[in-house]
């Protein structure tokens, strides 16, 4: 018979919950969550501070790797780089908020499928490039917008590059998901490889990217309503048949 698994440890996630909950210090709540996991695991003491240490030096580069690229888009931001995305958009005919998203939402799925997932990201191109390019396309087509607008136009673009990281990466071989779904079933005798598993989220990719892009594309009608509800009435005036206008 197997020995029973202990599901004390697991106490650890509930720390970490509970942390963030409380907005407590986000180092001091994973620390703390680790010495749980670790005592409740009947850790020795020196082996609990030789992983936390080890997981410090390992990690220790991250904040050099974050820090870098922001200091970077906020001198670009200071020197004009939204009000220049902006102004480049304006001149495009034909652009639209919802037409841009859209267009990038197939790019940054695309990339994440062919495992370029750093092409994107919500620091590096949402934030200084096309939430900029959203707002300019809005505003050259439906005037000033409100702050309840830009947000929503905000928002939008930061959802569109989340949908198409999270359901681009699945149809990617080398993607950390797909290669630990691999291990479970190979653990349970099921043969399936990768590339098979891989194929399987082209389906779902395409499903996300169409009902998406339809939420997008209905971002336009959404602004010129809000920006001009009286709009609508007088398109349906204008279309108003022959004959009736014949009769007044």
């Amino acid at each position: 018979m197997h020995a029973a698994v202990s599901l004390w440890p697991l106490v650890g996630v509930a720390v970490i919950v509970v942390g963030f909950a409380l907005r407590i210090n986000p180092m001091l709540v994973v620390v703390g969550a680790t010495v749980v996991t670790g005592v409740l695991a009947s850790m020795p003491v020196t082996l609990i501070l030789t992983q936390i240490g080890n997981g410090f030096v390992k990690t220790r580069s991250l904040p050099l790797i974050i820090i870098l690229p922001l200091a970077v888009v906020g001198l670009l931001e200071r020197y004009g780089l939204r009000e220049q995305a902006q102004n480049w958009i304006s001149k495009v005919r034909g652009a639209t908020a919802g037409r841009l998203l859209i267009s990038y939402l197939a790019a940054r799925e695309l990339s994440a499928a062919l495992g370029l997932v750093s092409l994107g990201g919500h620091a590096q191109m949402v934030r200084p490039l096309i939430a900029p390019m959203a707002e300019g396309a809005a505003i050259n087509r439906h005037g000033p917008l409100s702050d309840e607008l830009r947000n929503r136009v905000r928002a939008l673009a930061a959802a569109t590059d989340n949908v198409g990281l999270f359901f681009g990466e699945d149809m990617f071989v080398a993607f950390g998901g797909i290669m630990l779904m691999h291990t479970l079933l190979a653990d349970m005798k099921v043969d399936v490889t990768p590339v098979a598993i891989a194929m399987w989220g082209i389906p779902t990719a395409l499903a996300a990217f169409l009902i998406h892009a339809v939420r997008l594309y209905r971002l336009d009608g959404y602004l010129a309503r809000a920006v001009d509800p009286a709009a609508p009435r007088r398109a349906a005036a204008v279309t108003a048949t022959p004959s009736e206008s014949e009769g007044h």
